[in-house]
């Protein structure tokens, strides 16, 4: 990477869609200056770059704000091409790529928050099977293969793999028991921790996202 190029981050730690791009960043080998949000406190520079949606992750290259986590692993797969390519060359790989991780945003993500931050009722049933549907479908998606693009880790691993930091959260407020019903995106999980020092390094521990989930639960009036 040049001198001259700067590359600021504004994320907070917890989130799934900065895990992905912090994931990115180490895969590609950058450089980079975080600045940690407080989202009840917004910042003034977290405005002014994502005056739209005034959310995190919010990757500031040369002064330029990219913004959405997708999007943002997108460009720096392609700035900083010269290593550890994320998506595959042909169109067809990438825009099935592209597909599997809006899928992952809006149904295991989106079901995922449904269970951790809302009381038992229809939703919360609802959700509880779409996101275990979800899940299962996307271990249909990885069948055999290391990553899901195959051999090397790629766009979807990097967008998933947050999930597995959360895993803990999601199996006790949605009563879930995904290491033993999906073993085989477990395995994929073990095996992108134990073989990418990029997803090590950025994950934080389970115990430490089941706390900051307890946390919200009380401030939401879920939990006394």
């Amino acid at each position: 990477m040049a001198k001259q190029e700067e590359v600021i981050l504004l994320d907070f730690w917890p989130s799934m869609w900065g895990m992905r791009v912090r994931i990115a960043l180490a895969e590609k080998g950058v450089s980079y200056d975080y600045r940690e949000q407080d989202l009840r406190n917004k910042s003034q520079l977290l405005i002014e770059m994502n005056p739209v949606h005034k959310k995190i992750p919010v990757l500031i290259h040369n002064s330029k704000p990219i913004c959405e986590s997708s999007i943002i692993v997108e460009y720096i797969d392609e700035v900083w091409k010269e290593k550890a390519p994320l998506f595959p060359s042909d169109a067809y790989s990438k825009a099935r790529a592209r597909f599997w991780v809006d899928f992952i945003d809006k149904k295991v993500y989106h079901n995922g928050r449904i269970l951790l931050y809302t009381p038992k009722g229809e939703e919360h049933e609802a959700a509880r099977k779409e996101f275990m549907d979800s899940v299962k479908l996307l271990e249909g998606e990885l069948g055999e293969k290391d990553y899901f693009g195959g051999e090397s880790f790629g766009y979807v691993d990097a967008a998933l793999i947050p999930l597995y930091a959360w895993l803990h959260a999601y199996e006790t407020y949605g009563e879930l028991k995904v290491e033993q019903e999906c073993p085989k995106l477990i395995g994929w999980a073990k095996r992108c921790l134990e073989k990418k020092e990029s997803v090590s390094s950025v994950l934080p521990e389970s115990l430490k996202i089941l706390a900051f989930v307890q946390q919200m639960r009380k401030r939401f009036g879920l939990d006394e």
